[in-house]
């Protein structure tokens, strides 16, 4: 961790990192911070490099800005404003806290097995984790 950076190891620094390069073509950091409501357009840079959280109210319209998951971002601010514990306490409350694209899995397996509520047996775990190289 670098000095003045205490959020640099966090995913949601990382997550930041990538999205605003894949939005490069299509928008600067300037555009991405004044779509997100920061009155300072340096504050992406500040979110990047782990000198700054993300402040959990901003966290809607920065997804927006990044095109992105809203209930992703917010549990990586989670994870950034305490920590995993807090990711966890939220998710005890919440349950599993489930984003758009995981939603379109869950309908394609529930679509595929014709809504047989399979068991995810070893066979099927391999399969998956096939498909992310794991």
């Amino acid at each position: 961790m670098k000095k003045g950076h205490p959020h640099a190891d966090t995913r949601l620094a990382e997550f930041i990192s990538r999205r605003v390069l894949e939005l490069r073509p299509k928008k600067s950091q300037r555009d991405i911070a004044a779509e997100a409501g920061f009155v300072n357009p340096n504050m992406i840079s500040l979110l990047k490099s782990g000198a700054s959280k993300v402040p959990l109210d901003r966290v809607p319209a920065l997804a927006r800005a990044l095109e992105t998951d809203p209930k992703l971002l917010f549990l990586m601010a989670l994870e950034q404003a305490g920590g995993e514990t807090t990711r966890l306490a939220a998710e005890e409350i919440f349950g599993t806290i489930v984003s758009r694209n995981e939603v379109a899995w869950l309908e394609e397996i529930r679509d595929a097995s014709g809504y047989t509520d399979p068991a995810l047996t070893s066979r099927a775990r391999s399969a998956i984790r096939g498909i992310f190289g794991k």
